[in-house]
């Protein structure tokens, strides 16, 4: 294969092998590691290695995107915050924040802080003070309260924009041939606000949309996600208020958005004249019945999974025992439920059943008996009748005697058994003349399909999960967020409507200094347009609200510019207060188990930074907590001296490999024996110093308007408006310098949408270098 003289020289040749001494290894628990760990799992990931063992024994470099100093910083304030020393300091007991009286170990903290260049969207801060491997700003499914109430202002107002593209040039006469629903609010708004302006654009159509009016009164029951509803505000000030949706947003006002996506979901209801409209209008219409059918086998099954929850873990001969025991000592329902377990029972183990369960047996002769036994027969009534005479859901009888012959039977043989029983069960409600009844469920099932419609949307807007409540409260918060999921919509909130990718590495080095030298960097991302600029202009505006007069106002006047301005600031705060509760037949709370409380604020700082602080209480401990989003918002406080080297820094160089190792293996831990001073962080290092990968300086992503440093407008309409009522109660912060009621400049023309980036196999590509093989 070789020759002589090649063998000799390569047995000469002396192999040096590379040692890993230089490399600092990781100290310290999950907390202090954890965005290093989540980097490590994510190149591993990207590498195909499927263990971290064999990803620390390859030859490579990577950097991250982390900025090392201020991620030192911030992971040790977070992790200090069980310092009662640090808390008082930071100001963070009061009211609604923390109590002395609160355990300071409960709370879990996290921050993620983002930047979007062209290079993507760099993951610049990602700490937490939980000391595991779970990443709650990842991973979890949290109920974030009024965040939601920013994807459904969007998807509204997204909305908007579809009909203004549909609309907007139609004529006078065209807008009044429509046929609108009457309960379709939203389209009928449209058609009259096309009617009556002058200017069709779509910002001032957006800005209108904005200014609609909405009643903030608890008064008012809601039939949603098939059961009767009341709502309430956070607080009881703005009960008779009538406010437009930029209050609303400002001052996070519970029933104008409940009372918002109700327009929402009866405007995809109804808005097909010939769908839901003729449907409930027409008793013969064939589409019904399948509606109904649907419904019957929906809410079947869910009556059967209930009822396979109760009785799946307890013997066949103890299913029919714990049934009957609920059972009043009435013989006609006795009758009717031991003739439908027991067919081929005789009269005489029929009296003695009977017998061990009346009261008073004696009252009853032995034709008594006989009677009862052929009355109530197998073959007598169907499932439904001897449900309704037995008081018990004809499905859990049936489920009873089912597992009974069929014991260990598993959920799948159960639906599959049960589906002409869950069709006959509900047979009453496809006679005609139970129509309102029929209407109630057939609304059900179409309020399903458009809260389906409303999550595509959501998805859309990178909702995490793979579905909603189909419920109003969904405004509010009912089905739940994810931290990530929130700072990624404020990264195309602040980026005017576009998305970039999330990155956090950007280059990878394999085999330096050898014949194999590999060098991988990340390709530049395109750009993804979500929804319009002029949407997200409008957005933004009223996220500075939230921050200049509304519930985040306590960051008012935060990351002063040299200059003597305001560096731009927006934001959504949330409060999730999440309990278990049980209600009796009349709407009465029975129970109330509190499970969970969050506190979240989603931000964005100035053009380019953006991320989201969140404090999570888990457990039943968290009862004890009365904290709201007011404790989100005043940590980021406390964390701007922090926050400031990065955010306002200047032009940054590349650092060094080694000073990327430093952010990548470890995150050093802060000495923990002085607390910080007056509640601030410690400023982070020089910029220049930063301990990961910065990408070059260039020109912005998001457009220039945007880049302007000057604050967003504070107050959106001329009008008066109603008193401000904050989430959190607090004394009014100090007057802001005369600049900070200057509007923004008007949007620019609307730009068509970016294109959508082509497919590709890797976001990794080749670098050439002196590497000859490659």
């Amino acid at each position: 294969v070789i020759t002589p003289a090649f063998r000799d020289l390569a047995l000469r040749e002396k192999i040096t092998f590379q040692s890993n001494n230089g490399r600092k290894s990781a100290n310290g628990g999950f907390a202090e590691n954890k965005a290093a760990s989540t980097l490590r799992v994510e190149l591993a990931g990207d590498l195909g290695v499927q263990r971290l063992y064999d990803l620390d024994r390859l030859d490579l470099k990577a950097n991250a995107t982390l900025h090392g100093a201020t991620q030192r910083t911030v992971s040790a304030f977070l992790r200090r915050l069980s310092d009662p020393v640090v808390v008082e300091a930071a100001g963070l007991y009061g009211h609604y924040l923390l109590s002395p009286e609160n355990d300071l170990s409960k709370p879990i903290y996290s921050f993620t802080l983002y930047e979007n260049t062209e290079d993507g969207a760099l993951l610049r801060v990602q700490a937490d003070n939980l000391n595991q491997p779970f990443d709650i700003n990842k991973s979890a499914k949290l109920d974030m309260g009024s965040s939601a109430k920013l994807r459904t202002l969007l998807t509204y107002l997204h909305l908007v924009t579809e009909l203004h593209d549909q609309y907007a040039e139609a004529s006078r006469a065209d807008l009044l041939k429509l046929k609108i629903g009457d309960k379709d609010l939203l389209m009928q708004w449209v058609r009259d606000y096309l009617l009556r302006s002058a200017d069709k654009s779509l910002t001032p159509m957006l800005e209108a949309a904005m200014a609609r009016q909405y009643s903030a009164s608890p008064a008012e029951s809601f039939f949603t996600g098939g059961g009767l509803h009341r709502f309430s505000n956070f607080h009881n000030d703005d009960n008779h208020k009538v406010m437009d949706l930029w209050e609303a947003t400002r001052n996070s006002v519970n029933l104008p958005f409940i009372r918002l996506m109700r327009d929402l979901v009866r405007h995809f209801i109804y808005r097909d004249p010939k769908g839901a409209a003729q449907i409930l209008a027409d008793p013969e219409d064939p589409r019904r019945e399948d509606y109904l059918k649907q419904f019957a086998d929906k809410e079947g099954k869910a009556y059967l999974a209930r009822f396979n929850k109760k009785y799946k873990n307890l013997k066949p001969e103890e299913a029919p025992a714990a049934l009957l025991n609920h059972l009043t000592a009435n013989p006609k329902r006795l009758a009717a439920v031991y003739r439908y377990l027991e067919p081929n029972a005789d009269v005489v183990a029929f009296t003695a059943f009977l017998k061990t369960r009346l009261n008073n047996p004696a009252s009853l002769d032995e034709s008594d008996y006989e009677y009862l036994y052929e009355t109530y027969g197998p073959d007598k009534f169907n499932l439904a009748d001897r449900g309704y005479i037995s008081q018990i859901h004809p499905l859990e009888l049936w489920l009873v005697a089912y597992l009974r012959a069929h014991p260990g039977a598993g959920w799948s043989e159960i639906v599959k058994a049960s589906t002409q029983e869950r069709i006959d069960v509900y047979a009453w409600l496809l006679n005609t003349s139970h129509k309102n009844a029929q209407d109630i469920r057939i609304l059900s099932l179409l309020e399903i399909e458009a809260f389906q419609e409303i999550h595509k949307r959501w998805r859309r807007l990178g909702y995490p999960f793979g579905s909603l409540v189909p419920s109003y409260a969904t405004a509010i918060g009912s089905s739940a967020d994810r931290p990530a999921a929130l700072a990624e919509l404020m990264g195309v909130i602040a980026n005017d409507g576009n998305k970039l990718p999330p990155v956090t590495l950007t280059r990878v080095e394999l085999a330096a200094g050898t014949p194999y030298q590999t060098i991988l960097k990340r390709r530049r991302p395109t750009a993804e347009r979500i929804f319009p600029e002029e949407v997200a202009y409008v957005v933004k505006r009223a996220l500075a609200n939230v921050v200049q007069e509304g519930t985040a106002r306590r960051l008012r006047g935060s990351f002063q510019l040299d200059d003597g301005s305001f560096l731009p600031i927006g934001g959504k705060t949330g409060t999730g207060d999440h309990r278990l509760e049980v209600y009796s037949a009349r709407g009465q709370v029975l129970e109330s188990k509190v499970m969970n409380r969050t506190a979240t604020f989603a931000f964005y700082l100035g053009p380019r930074f953006f991320g989201v602080m969140t404090v999570f209480v888990p457990g039943e401990a968290a009862a004890n907590y009365h904290f709201t989003s007011a404790i989100a918002v005043q940590i980021l406080k406390d964390m701007e001296p922090a926050l400031r080297g990065l955010v306002l820094g200047n032009e940054r160089p590349e650092p060094t490999w080694q000073e990327s190792a430093l952010a990548f293996d470890s995150e050093e831990t802060a000495p923990s024996g002085a607390p910080p001073k007056a509640g601030a962080l410690p400023p982070p290092g020089t910029p220049a110093a930063a301990a990961t990968a910065v990408p070059a300086a260039g020109k912005p992503v998001v457009p220039s308007k945007a880049v302007a440093q000057k604050p967003v407008l504070a107050k959106p309409l001329s009008k008066p408006v109603a008193k401000p009522v904050a989430e959190h109660m607090e004394p009014p912060p100090a007057p802001p310098p005369p600049q900070m009621d200057k509007p923004d400049p008007p949007p620019p023309p609307r730009a068509p949408p970016l294109p959508a980036a082509k497919p590709k196999k890797s976001t990794w590509t080749w670098q050439e270098g002196d590497n000859p093989l490659f």
